[in-house]
């Protein structure tokens, strides 16, 4: 049976009259790659703030690993790490500086060049934050979120805007994040990414959760309703294409 590490009850937010979130209830397991889904406005983000401590709830029950969000948010905050849509670093500052700097904020040693390795910028251990490509921003700022050893990473939108191989190259990151036994909570608005990356998705509309199961059973439970796509599925697309003759191989985005 799997551990929950995440629980969400009831969760409500609303802004005024508005209601932003309605209600919505979920688990999120122990070691998996949990995705939420949904278009702009669709609450995910807010929900994924709540869960964070990042903004405060209207009313339910937030649970992340038998803590409580109501009575223990800095007990909650030092076993998580977030990667939001937008990250701020001193852009003058080069990586190992950067480091330093996160370590002391979270007063957490930390061996920079190992934590470069892991997502393949240690030859970039000297260049500045504002000399790097975007996928390497990425890069990095998914690596100062693992600088306090969480139990369960955030990352929102990691991929947007990046290259097609940008994109593969983080996916494998994210993997190998999972494999080290750390639950990842994503959001995404790219639907074979979460389709390569989940273990489930939870699909999300007007402040609700639509549907919640794997992406796989999704997919079937369509399929098995008649519906078909208007035109024949090849076994490969245009971003097959790209990777193809670009190159599988990380490098610098």
């Amino acid at each position: 049976m799997q551990n929950t590490i995440i629980s969400v009850k009831n969760l409500k937010k609303n802004y005024g009259v508005f209601e932003a979130v309605k209600g919505i209830s979920f688990d999120v397991f122990e070691g998996e790659i949990f995705g939420l889904l949904g278009p702009n406005g669709a609450g995910k983000s807010t929900t994924l703030e709540i869960i964070e401590t990042l903004r405060q709830k209207t009313s339910g029950e937030v649970m992340v690993n038998g803590l409580n969000l109501d009575k223990e948010p800095d007990s909650i905050k030092k076993i998580i790490g977030v990667q939001l849509q937008t990250s701020g670093f001193y852009p003058g500052l080069n990586l190992l500086e950067l480091i330093a700097l996160f370590s002391g904020l979270y007063n957490q040693p930390v061996a920079p060049m190992e934590l470069l390795k892991l997502v393949n910028l240690e030859d970039k251990a000297k260049s500045k934050y504002k000399e790097m490509s975007g996928g390497q921003k990425q890069r990095f700022s998914i690596a100062t979120t693992l600088i306090n050893k969480p139990k369960i990473v955030f990352l929102d939108e990691p991929t947007t805007g990046l290259d097609p191989q940008a994109r593969r190259n983080l996916w494998e990151l994210i993997k190998s994040i999972r494999k080290e036994g750390t639950t990842v909570i994503i959001t995404t608005h790219y639907m074979d990414e979460a389709e390569q990356l989940c273990d489930r998705i939870a699909i999300m509309d007007e402040g609700k959760i639509i549907a919640l199961a794997s992406p796989d059973k999704m997919i079937d439970d369509l399929v098995a309703s008649g519906f078909e796509k208007p035109k024949p599925v090849k076994s490969a697309n245009l971003e097959d294409v790209f990777i193809n003759l670009t190159g599988k191989e990380m490098r610098d985005e």
